[in-house]
């Protein structure tokens, strides 16, 4: 396992070495990374990988607005890029209920225990059963997952995710790669 001193989107290309090299020794073909604007997704081409792109729901930082432009969307699919924008696994009506009336709730609950390993990990867990449940990666087996604590990538991760409904059946398998310090 590689250890960064500090998050941050500094780690992003070495992240990308490493999750591909990985990827590559364990013979896995399906990578799903999280990138709100397309730039960490496309890093990713080339590798002969199938590339699944997570990014925020439409709305997520004001109403109606999508952060992935449609210029990059489009070029990420001219690539072969799957691009998944939807509801963040650990959020949702939760976090709606949150803002509306106070409280922590069992979704956010999971979501900050595994921000104990990182912010990079929880979204590596996070976006992988995503995928999975829009059917963007096989069922039942390992892929590598990537994500950071903002900007760019800090972390990665071999992972078989679980389906939300079964939530608790996701297995990481290795830490490729993620920051020291939280």
């Amino acid at each position: 396992m590689h250890l960064f001193e500090k998050p941050g989107p500094k780690n992003t290309e070495k992240v990308i070495e490493l999750a591909v090299k990985r990827a590559k020794e364990l013979g896995i073909e399906h990578v799903v990374v999280a990138s709100t604007t397309g730039r960490t997704a496309e890093q990713l081409i080339g590798h002969g990988l199938n590339i699944v792109c997570v990014s925020y729901h439409v709305g997520f930082r004001e109403p109606g607005k999508d952060e992935l432009t449609p210029e990059m969307r489009q070029k990420l699919k001219d690539q072969g890029v799957e691009v998944l924008t939807t509801t963040h696994l650990m959020a949702g009506l939760d976090r709606a209920v949150r803002f509306k009336f106070g409280g922590l709730y069992p979704s956010e609950i999971i979501a900050n225990t595994l921000r104990i390993l990182g912010q990079g990990l929880k979204v590596c867990v996070e976006i992988s059963g995503m995928a999975l449940d829009a059917g963007l990666v096989p069922y039942g087996q390992e892929i590598i997952a990537i994500g950071g604590s903002g900007k760019g990538a800090d972390t990665a991760v071999v992972i078989e995710p679980a389906h939300s409904n079964k939530f608790f059946d996701t297995r990481v398998k290795e830490i490729i790669c993620m920051p020291r310090e939280k």
